[in-house]
């Protein structure tokens, strides 16, 4: 059975300064209300213009980011590389709404898949479909509202957007995935990845979807994308995740008085997750996967499955990915026993980066274990080195 505290590998690229930094974020993020008076205070110091983003590029950002360009991340790209670790380069500024930010988003996605062509280490992009166009939109269409010509014309630049970029990615051989976002604009995503899938997807897979299974429908969504893409002859790419916008979710469902889309529990998320890898793993040569976890139990449950199905460690249809900074424990223990391994790879600027950092913090304290569980390993290998060195 693989095990994932051996700590000696999990941190074997980490300097002795590196880990301290590390002890130091998990520490903090382990006592909530430190944390949250924290990112309260960054917050609100970036607001009055106090000069402290050379602190956060030291200490959260160095821990989450790669850099705060393409060319600043090659660093953090090779020395992933180098642990046999493959790289997600994420672009991660958000926020910001025009249609000339919008083109700017495009063509920084298709920079950094144009990076990738030049790359093994680089095997896939990604994208949220929110940086292409205005989340009302998505919402207005989503609801069946009749949109105005104008914002059909903005609705076509989008689709266009996305089209572009997917043609790139194609043209270049690399994976693409579509992140999930909340389940009122979803539906809409959803419709445009399976045509983005049914126009590249014929032969073999480019364009991944993203599946969200803490929501009580992604596991049927999954089946039935899977029964489209037979009947209109392409195949899927599924990529799992557990989820990220829980708390949102029950808020907005609870207010607007509909069943709220989340599972009861962890349990059940668990296990929706659980059957989903099985599923795709029962069906890889139509469904590529990438299972994108923190989870040890579905990480062992992945690569026993594989094992059962005889699937090799390296076949490239199936991955496994963890967000830099976290879970390092599975990222450098699988990829140490040969399994095709990623790591996202946040970029930008940082003061354009921060509500993806204020949110890797605020769910680092809100997740039971998590922020316990990274800061343990940490302190773990602290002690073994201390005594090496004694």
């Amino acid at each position: 059975m693989m095990k994932f505290d051996d700590t000696q590998v999990a941190f074997s690229d980490k300097s002795n300064l590196d880990l301290r930094r590390m002890y130091f974020l998990f520490v903090t993020m382990n006592n909530p209300t430190i944390a949250k008076f924290g990112i309260w205070m960054t917050v609100f110091a970036l607001k009055i213009k106090l000069p402290i983003q050379w602190m956060i590029k030291k200490t959260i950002f160095a821990q989450f980011c790669g850099g705060e360009s393409l060319e600043d991340s090659r660093g953090t790209v090779e020395k992933l590389a180098a642990s046999n670790i493959h790289t997600i380069l994420d672009y991660s500024v958000e926020g910001e709404e025009s249609e000339k930010v919008f083109d700017d988003n495009r063509d920084e996605i298709i920079r950094s898949l144009e990076m990738a062509a030049n790359s093994e280490n680089i095997p896939t992009g990604v994208m949220k479909l929110t940086g292409f166009t205005a989340f009302d939109l998505l919402e207005r269409k989503q609801s069946g509202e009749v949109l105005s010509t104008e914002e059909n014309t903005k609705y076509a630049a989008f689709l266009a957007r996305v089209d572009q970029i997917c043609a790139k990615a194609v043209e270049v051989k690399k994976y693409l995935f579509i992140d999930a976002e909340e389940s009122w604009i979803q539906d809409v995503i959803d419709q445009v990845v399976y045509d983005m899938m049914e126009k590249y997807n014929k032969q073999t897979v480019y364009i991944f979807n993203t599946y969200q299974m803490y929501r009580t429908s992604s596991l049927q969504n999954l089946k039935d994308a899977h029964r489209h893409s037979l009947n209109k002859g392409y195949k899927v790419g599924a990529k799992l995740v557990r989820g990220a916008y829980m708390e949102k979710e029950r808020d907005r469902a609870k207010e607007e008085d509909y069943t709220d889309p989340i599972q009861p529990d962890k349990r059940s998320s668990d296990a929706d997750y659980d059957a989903a890898v099985v599923y795709c793993l029962e069906h890889i040569d139509e469904i590529y996967l990438c299972a994108g976890t923190h989870n040890e139990n579905s990480s062992r449950l992945t690569a026993e499955k594989m094992e059962t199905l005889g699937i090799a460690k390296n076949d490239p249809k199936v991955y496994f990915a963890q967000l830099y900074g976290m879970s390092d424990n599975l990222s450098y223990t699988l990829a140490n026993e040969g399994y095709n391994v990623a790591k996202y790879v946040p970029y930008g600027p940082v003061a354009k980066v921060l509500p993806y950092l204020m949110r890797r913090a605020e769910e680092n304290t809100s997740i039971a274990g998590q922020s316990s569980r990274e800061f343990l390993l940490v302190k773990k290998e602290v002690a073994r080195r201390k005594k090496i060195k004694a």
